[in-house]
């Protein structure tokens, strides 16, 4: 039997300089800079190994492939694969974990910061020539308004979420994990969701997409925010309603709002959210939340470690539960 053959479907997806380093065991290595999910199977035919980040490994596309063991997913994310046939077929599917820890909560302040200090309406401002104008020292076109002594909710106390809470009480904020939605008592370190959505300055969303937070953040939800909060979003496009959001800034529910994802990605140019990039009170950034040098570094070594810890038959980070490999 010859070496196991590896495939990258999407080398493009880390930055430059950062690029997968080839695993120690032999192998043949296959990359390529981007793939669709039409191009998978004439792309992994013969293969054992496939090296996914977005593109979808769907039960048809599954069923075309005899030969595939493993999935590693060069995300923490999986919702791009089709676990139940990985399962069933005993395919491993491993991911990258922890790699985000510092990188999207460090984006999702820096959203929070611009928002309720309104930094981009003020350089817009700059950059149209008011303060060269103004007949006093400074501008008080937009709203300013201090982190400390406010309110922030955040949506998933995983790691992501936890870490955004320390950085909020370092600027003084007072820190809420919300429950589940729906749920009016949940655990002792929760607030109830529909109590943090009524009395948040912030709120920000740290939780996976799933068919229980699909439309996680609506128009009832918007109308239940009391105090006109920030909205930040850097967790999943589809867990906010677009559609309901552009009402909700249209009607002043919300003071502003940050996004860093979208549905689908990229977006298409009739993307719904590109209508309002024009605007002082909204932010949309392009899913880079998680890519800092030092982050992306995390992601190469250990999608690697990884692909050895398979090829060696003892499979780590397996979301699929299947026990073997190799």
């Amino acid at each position: 039997m010859g070496h196991p053959r590896i495939v990258v479907l999407e080398g493009g997806s880390l930055p430059a300089p950062i690029s997968l380093r080839r695993p120690e065991p032999p192998h043949d290595w296959v990359e390529y800079e981007s793939s669709h999910e039409c191009d998978l199977a004439e792309r992994l035919a013969g293969a054992q190994v496939a090296v996914v980040n977005k593109v979808p490994m769907r039960r048809a596309t599954l069923d075309r492939l005899p030969d595939l063991r493993m999935i590693a997913v060069s995300a923490t994310g999986t919702d791009c694969v089709d676990l139940e046939t990985c399962r069933a077929r005993g395919i491993t599917v491993s991911n990258v974990r922890g790699y985000a820890a510092h990188t999207v909560p460090e984006h999702t302040m820096a959203l929070i910061l611009a928002l309720r200090r309104s930094l981009i309406g003020f350089v817009d401002d700059v950059r149209a020539g008011q303060w060269q104008k103004a007949s006093q020292f400074c501008l008080f076109t937009h709203p300013v308004r201090d982190l400390h002594g406010s309110n922030i909710g955040i949506v998933g106390a995983g790691t992501i979420g936890r870490s955004v809470a320390r950085m909020a009480e370092a600027f003084g904020m007072r820190v809420m994990f919300a429950g589940r939605k729906g749920d009016p008592s949940p655990g002792a370190d929760r607030t109830p969701f529909e109590e943090m959505l009524a009395t948040a300055d912030v709120i920000t969303l740290h939780c996976p997409l799933t068919a229980a937070t699909r439309d996680l953040i609506a128009m009832p939800e918007f109308r239940a925010m009391r105090r006109r909060p920030v909205l930040v979003n850097t967790a999943r496009g589809g867990l906010v309603n677009e559609a309901d959001l552009i009402r909700a800034l249209d009607e002043g529910l919300i003071a502003g709002a940050g996004f860093d994802v979208a549905s689908p990605e990229p977006p298409p140019p009739d993307y719904p959210l590109l209508g309002l990039v024009d605007r002082p009170n909204f932010i949309l950034t392009p899913h880079v939340a998680w890519a800092s040098q030092e982050a992306a570094q995390i992601v190469a070594d250990q999608t690697t470690a990884n692909i050895e810890a398979f090829l060696r038959g003892r499979p780590v980070n397996d979301v699929a539960g299947v026990a073997a490999g190799g």
